[in-house]
């Protein structure tokens, strides 16, 4: 049995990092999924309708894994072959997702229905290893320490290495799409038949997870399985029924706020291509440079709170301060007009700050909540990104089936009142949800089970 003082121990740097760079292969995929899913059916020929069923019906997939993994690892625990399972599952089906229409090759036929089957089935299997790895590398946490700054400095070391990898795929797709417009005018038009979009997106999700790989090898070999969760003492040694989650206020209280915040980043990022290329008519490349812009400066953020010490008053705090930068966003994204897009690269900075402040804390919030319940934090994670997975697929579905075109962009401008599903989903959506979050926060009540600090300072 572990006892009470190296529970509360404080980690060193090399337990944390690699602990940080488990989830590498989730997010350089997650950061393709959102960012370029949607653009890239578009640009094959799928109809916006036939676009948001294949984005639902992976997210929907993602949320019913979430809480049967969550309930599969509270009960047996195993947390390391939860990870690498879901991650083989991962690295096996992301390609198909974009690398071309499977079935309409096996049966010799393009239909639009057939399409939509094909990358549906696809998307669905992507998302199920992608929860599973997701909840098993979140409820991690507290098997690995009770002590709360330890908690949160992990969660803050896995946003940073989120940040590495999502930069990782921006690289990547800036020099797929420069390689690509070399010599040709910074237009829409300029995109290629539908077999030249397919082959950009297959190349550059086959780096994509070449490298999420390369570092989930890393973490196998670097973080051992927890046993916290079996060493937390024989008096609480019984696995924890849901009713006592739902039993909590605090419950409702940190998933509406981690649910408003993934709506935050995850409709901002669906939308962002879109509003680059459609609505401020930059160039191709600008679909890369401008959340590269976003994760580097998420990325000094996130390394920067891993010196923090935390409290509950100071979580409450970092995460209202990124929503309120949100809230100052929004209206500028909603209004900006064409002839002054360059500001987009400012406002790319301030979003990015703002969403590694706001993803930070309002992960931290669940580890609060936990405390040292850890023989159910599986259910709290699986539950939590349940809710998350079916309200963004609701809402980019939504969004998504009301898109407008390139040509139905042409002439429209805040300046004549037309504004553009790309506008509300990126400027509009994004502030609302951030409001509601700093709302619901500020009624939050935390407490810290431990505020040692880390043995060794990150930034040493």
């Amino acid at each position: 049995m572990v006892d009470d003082h190296s529970r509360d121990e404080p980690l060193n740097r090399l337990s944390v990092f690699y602990y940080g760079i488990g989830h590498m292969l989730n997010d350089i995929t997650s950061a393709c999924w959102f960012t370029y899913l949607l653009i890239f059916l578009s640009d094959i020929g799928l109809s916006p309708s036939d676009a948001a069923i294949v984005m639902l019906s992976g997210q929907v997939a993602d949320a019913f894994t979430t809480v049967l993994a969550g309930e599969l690892i509270d009960r047996f625990g195993h947390f390391k072959i939860w990870h690498a399972a879901g991650c083989f599952l991962v690295a096996i089906s992301f390609s198909s997702v974009f690398g071309g229409c499977l079935p309409c090759k096996i049966v010799g036929s393009s239909s639009s229905t057939l399409e939509t089957v094909g990358y549906s089935t696809f998307a669905a299997i992507f998302n199920v290893g992608w929860a599973a790895t997701q909840v098993s590398h979140m409820s991690m946490v507290n098997c690995i320490t009770l002590n709360s700054t330890s908690r949160i400095v992990l969660t803050s070391c896995r946003n940073a290495c989120t940040m590495v990898a999502n930069l990782s795929l921006y690289a990547v797709a800036f020099f797929v799409f420069k390689v690509k417009t070399i010599g040709n005018p910074p237009c829409v038009e300029n995109q290629g038949t539908p077999l030249d979009v397919e082959n950009q997106y297959r190349w550059i999700a086959y780096i994509s997870i070449a490298i999420g790989c390369f570092f989930v090898a890393i973490f196998h070999f670097g973080t051992k399985e927890p046993r916290l969760n079996q060493d937390v003492g024989s008096t609480t040694s019984v696995r924890i029924s849901w009713t006592y989650w739902f039993k909590k206020i605090l419950y409702y209280q940190v998933a509406l706020v981690y649910v408003l915040t993934r709506l935050v980043t995850n409709v901002s990022q669906a939308f962002l291509a879109f509003y680059l290329i459609n609505d401020l008519l930059m160039p191709q490349t600008s679909k890369a440079l401008v959340p590269a812009i976003i994760y580097i400066c998420s990325f000094i953020v996130s390394v920067l709170l891993q010196e923090v010490a935390w409290t509950g008053q100071r979580v409450k705090a970092f995460y209202s301060a990124g929503g309120l930068l949100w809230l100052l966003c929004g209206p500028v994204i909603f209004f900006l007009p064409r002839s002054l897009n360059p500001l987009i690269y400012l406002l790319a900075v301030v979003i990015g700050i703002a969403n590694a402040l706001m993803m930070v804390t309002g992960i931290s919030m669940q580890s609060f909540l936990v405390g040292e319940d850890v023989h159910g934090c599986a259910f709290v994670y699986g539950s939590l990104s349940f809710l998350d997975k079916i309200f963004c697929g609701i809402a980019l579905c939504i969004l998504e089936a009301y898109q407008n075109s390139a040509s139905e962009l042409q002439f429209c401008s805040p300046a004549d009142s037309c504004f553009s599903i790309s506008r509300y989903g990126l400027g509009f959506v994004p502030a609302i949800c951030a409001l509601g979050g700093v709302v619901v926060t500020c009624s939050l009540k935390l407490q810290c089970h431990s505020l040692r600090h880390l043995k060794e300072p990150l930034l040493a």
